[in-house]
């Protein structure tokens, strides 16, 4: 990328599957990318099993390239959708190297992905594998075909909604209202998901309506989630009482202890507002 400015960061975040990133990360991602950050999607299942119709090599090319279409429409830098079959992710060695050389080949300041007690296997032991390669990135005989990294990154987990062990607490909260559009931008390339598979999953495919105007509306209906629970004190910190009111979308992150720990002014300073 050209023109960037001199304090760049580097984001990564890492999602279990194609589509996971956009929506935990699409709208702070497009942010990041409009201040001039180099954005990172890296998705550690090729999406080749979730649907009702489709599988396979077939499926997972469509969802690569939806992917692809994804990034495009909300401006980050990259992303990249890895070899591992749906429901087969494990937190073993291979995949461990496999983050550490994706941090240090990408040169991180920030990582982000789910936490270790989601819903999904795939989720679950992604989050597990992303923080067990933290403090080894910094590790020069730890995969030394990779340059390590001379300091370790800030480790962010994307918010969700399970409530054992512990719930999850918003460190740093972004209003995404200016961005929500091309959030949901990011949700249709994704059609074979959001269009076809999550609403059969759901058993709701009879709610899908048809043309673009109509799915459009109704992603957005969908989809909108007013912010709530700790979510909205961490937005009223940045944005002051009164403006939280108004904002209608939003996303939050939680601090991994296992990374570098900066203070919440520094994050403040380097998350978008």
């Amino acid at each position: 990328m050209t023109g960037m400015p001199a304090s760049q960061l580097k984001i990564l975040c890492i999602g279990a599957h194609p589509d996971d990133c956009e929506i935990q990360f699409g709208g702070t991602a497009a942010k990041f990318a409009d201040l001039g950050h180099a954005v990172k999607f890296v998705c550690m299942a090729n999406g080749d099993a979730g649907h009702h119709v489709l599988k396979g090599s077939a499926l997972a090319k469509i969802r690569a390239g939806e992917a692809q279409e994804a990034a495009r429409r909300l401006g980050i830098a990259a992303t990249e959708v890895l070899s591992h079959h749906d429901g087969e992710v494990l937190p073993d060695i291979e995949t461990r190297w496999e983050i550490v050389r994706q941090i240090r080949n990408w040169q991180a300041d920030i990582v982000i992905t789910h936490r270790s007690c989601d819903y999904h296997p795939d989720h679950r032991y992604t989050g597990q594998a992303v923080q067990d390669s933290a403090y080894l990135v910094v590790v020069p005989n730890v995969c030394p075909d990779t340059p390590a990294l001379r300091r370790n990154p800030i480790y962010l987990y994307l918010e969700d909604r399970f409530r054992r062990p512990t719930p999850f607490s918003a460190d740093i909260a972004v209003a995404i209202d200016d961005t929500w559009e091309r959030k949901l931008d990011a949700f249709d390339a994704h059609a074979s998901q959001f269009y076809e598979w999550l609403p059969w999953v759901d058993g709701r495919s009879d709610d899908v309506p048809s043309g673009p105007a109509a799915r459009r509306k109704w992603l957005n209906e969908v989809w909108s989630r007013v912010p709530c629970g700790n979510v909205r004190p961490a937005l009223a910190r940045r944005y002051g009482v009164e403006r939280v009111k108004e904002i209608q979308h939003a996303e939050a992150f939680e601090l991994c202890e296992y990374g570098r720990c900066p203070s919440i002014a520094e994050l403040d300073e380097m998350f978008p507002v």
